[in-house]
């Protein structure tokens, strides 16, 4: 099996966590430990071979729950995941000089706290969307009051693909096809709603399940009003963000099929995957129906499709599940950063940030050095650690990234 490590072997401290790596931050194995505190964690925790210190849980951990979910678990960038698409274009069909699609491709969608100046998307798509949003916000006004204008604006953000980590990247497979991949979630309302239901576990302290050894795992019990209301409101992010990367290929799209970008005709020729990977969801694990919190984790059933992308100068992957029971039928998100943010800033240089990212059309300044390859674990190793996980079914390595 691929499992490396096991912590809480004898269960005498709650129940075990099973590892899929031996690259572990003590910090990280401090948040597992309290995590498998929790007397509602349901068989064992799952981590990944991408894991690293989160907020609250530890990154890369499939944590299953009976009747409890944990706001702080699921985070802030709630349905945040991935979108691809493989065109009938190959890499001769590309210019030689990816800038000037580039920079079509960010005229068209927005990039960091920006948003469109007018709705694209279809009116199919947000009034529902509006519908359901409304007595949500009717019972939680706090919330209302916390959106500060996103209630008037998330349908603006609605194919824009915001800062951090979020990416859309043009690669090439093993085979020279190009792939459309992409990387964002449910934008400002969704980290709205994150917040406000992450702040509100905490004000209500429930302790139906007894002591909670970290403020930030603070849970809304089955049967509660918060409950409730937390699975409409996370379920209705969740719609949001893939709604979101479904609208932002829809333009990319648009915008390569246009006379402007200068490429032959062409069409996908494999349906897009689109995958969350900071989402819960109600499954059925070991003989119990549990909520499944997927905290930088992908679903990997057997046979079924996910997206593992590396940093912006490494290869990604395109897999199909093995349907481990283990690993809660799950797998990585990613590479999954080894240092932090302010860490890689500090660390490495411009030259260096060129260096890493030869031959990839991409911004090569201060404003993505959090970004760099280096900052992120070896993507080869995190596959190797998961192969009982996932197979492979094609690797691409993007010739173009475009950062928030």
């Amino acid at each position: 099996m691929s499992i490396k490590q096991i912590l809480n072997k004898s269960g005498k401290h709650g129940v075990p966590v099973k590892i899929y790596t031996d690259e572990v931050d003590i910090n990280a194995i401090q948040q597992l430990r309290n995590l498998a505190q929790l007397e509602f964690v349901h068989s064992h925790i799952a981590v990944m071979p991408d894991l690293h210190v989160g907020k609250g849980a530890t990154v890369g951990s499939v944590i299953p729950t009976k009747s409890a979910i944990i706001p702080a678990a699921v985070g802030v960038d709630i349905g945040c995941g991935m979108n691809a698409v493989r065109l009938s274009l190959t890499a001769s069909d590309l210019p030689d000089n990816l800038k000037a699609l580039r920079g079509l491709i960010e005229e068209k969608v927005p990039v960091g706290f920006n948003m469109h100046q007018q709705i694209t998307a279809k009116m199919s798509t947000l009034n529902p969307l509006a519908k359901r949003l409304q007595p949500i916000t009717d019972k939680h006004p706090g919330l209302l009051k916390m959106l500060k204008g996103f209630e008037r604006t998330w349908a603006k953000q609605l194919g824009t693909l915001g800062g951090g980590n979020h990416f859309i990247e043009l690669c090439l497979d093993e085979n020279q096809d190009v792939w459309v991949m992409l990387h964002s979630g449910s934008r400002g309302i969704g980290n709205c709603i994150g917040q406000y239901f992450i702040n509100l576990a905490k004000k209500e302290h429930q302790s139906r399940f007894g002591h909670v050894p970290d403020r930030d795992l603070s849970y809304f019990a089955a049967g509660s009003a918060s409950f409730d209301d937390y699975i409409e409101a996370v379920g209705w992010a969740q719609e949001y963000a893939q709604h979101n990367r479904t609208e932002m290929m829809r333009l990319i799209l648009q915008v390569m099929q246009s006379p402007k970008a200068g490429l032959p005709r062409f069409r996908p020729t494999k349906e897009a995957i689109n995958c969350h990977h900071n989402y819960v969801n109600e499954e059925v694990h070991f003989g119990e129906s549990v909520y499944v919190t997927r905290k930088g984790a992908i679903s990997a059933y057997k046979d079924e499709l996910g997206i593992i992308p590396g940093s912006m100068g490494a290869k990604s992957f395109i897999v199909r599940g093995r349907g481990e029971p283990e690993s809660f039928c799950s797998c990585s998100h990613g590479a999954g950063r080894r240092m932090s943010r302010g860490k890689a800033v500090r660390a490495f240089t411009i030259d260096e940030l060129k260096a890493q990212t030869d031959g990839v059309e991409c911004r090569k300044d201060k404003g993505v050095m959090d970004e760099i390859p280096s900052a992120y674990k070896d993507i080869d190793t995190v596959m190797a650690n998961q192969s009982d996980l996932v197979e492979v079914v094609h690797t691409l390595k993007q010739v173009m990234c475009i950062k928030g």
